[in-house]
């Protein structure tokens, strides 16, 4: 299988006219690409539409001998929670003669599989080199899935250790990134549980094992139920940031209501010697230690019994 990288001309009519397999790779291809392209290798208007106008949901759409199959690819960031755009659409036209895919410049990952396709010298059929592209492009997703999960097991420590607004704002994004990576790979994983057979049956395909498709298929699975999981322990963040948040303000509502029960003796104290502290100095103490005794000291006393037995309550400690 030939590897290309640009529109060449005449080297596609002579592969086509050899009936050699090629695989035409274009990132950031211009309108003037894809349309010159369709009328080089005959695609169908509407799937050049399509490429020229991208914004397509994944999909697989056949056109007599040739198929456009819509896929979604993983754009992996650091840190995950505040990537914007982690997905590239990758347009694969398909035929028994050529595959052509269509993405952005940022999306890398298929020159890897480039490198490995250009260094094997072992003959490979035309289902091996489809299903090699197209599983490179869904399994970008798993880098992604790696970082989110040390990032979610950050989040719940930093939450536990003192949830604040930063923490709720990180359990958000990772929230709205979650349901827009599980909307591109929900499409794909039905896409190829109804309609893998049909890139196997292209007509001009050299016959193959259909079990490379359900590899996908099984990947797909594997990439949804790990985004389903990521979603719940993310909601669980949501629940230990607010029963952390919760348990904050019960024991800031306890040191306020202890407070509050200390001052109210106090409170009393002060309000009955403002009224009767002549009469009690003059009936019950005289000195110049009356003052202390009875109006500071009765004050201590009291203050120090209620803490007392709001230790032997275990008011005061921490609930752990």
């Amino acid at each position: 299988m030939r590897i290309l990288d640009a529109v060449d001309e005449t080297l596609i009519a002579r592969l086509r006219a050899q009936q050699e397999f090629f695989w035409l790779d274009l990132a950031d291809p211009t309108e003037a690409d894809v349309e010159r392209l369709g009328t080089l290798l005959g695609l169908h208007p509407l799937a050049v539409e399509d490429s020229v106008k991208r914004g397509q949901r994944p999909k697989l759409d056949t056109y007599g001998e040739t198929a456009l199959l819509v896929l979604q690819g993983g754009i992996e960031s650091h840190p995950e929670d505040e990537n914007d755009h982690p997905l590239e659409e990758v347009h694969c036209h398909l035929s028994g003669e050529f595959i052509v895919t269509l993405h952005g410049a940022r999306f890398t990952d298929l020159q890897h599989v480039k490198t490995l396709l250009e260094r094997s010298s072992a003959p490979k059929t035309e289902r091996y080199y489809v299903y090699k592209i197209i599983d490179v492009i869904v399994d970008s997703f798993f880098p992604i899935l790696s970082d989110l999960d040390e990032e979610i097991n950050q989040l719940e420590d930093a939450i536990v250790s003192g949830a604040g607004r930063h923490e709720l704002q990180e359990t958000f994004r990772l929230k709205r990134l979650l349901l827009k990576l599980r909307r591109a790979v929900v499409p794909m994983r039905d896409l190829f549980a109804r309609e893998a057979e049909v890139i196997t049956d292209l007509a001009g395909l050299e016959s193959d094992s259909h079990d490379y498709f359900r590899d996908i298929y099984d990947h797909l699975i594997r990439i949804t139920d790990e985004l389903d999981g990521y979603h719940e322990m993310v909601s669980g963040c949501t629940d230990l940031y607010l029963s952390t948040v919760a348990n904050r303000q019960g024991e800031t509502s306890k040191q306020l209501a202890i407070i509050a029960s200390i001052f109210l003796p106090l409170s009393f104290l002060t309000g009955f010697f403002g009224m009767n502290f002549d009469w009690s100095i003059a009936h019950v103490l005289s000195g110049p230690w009356s003052f202390f005794l009875l109006g500071i000291g009765s004050m201590a006393v009291s203050g120090a019994i209620m803490w007392w037995w709001f230790r032997r309550k275990g008011w005061t400690g921490n609930d752990e």
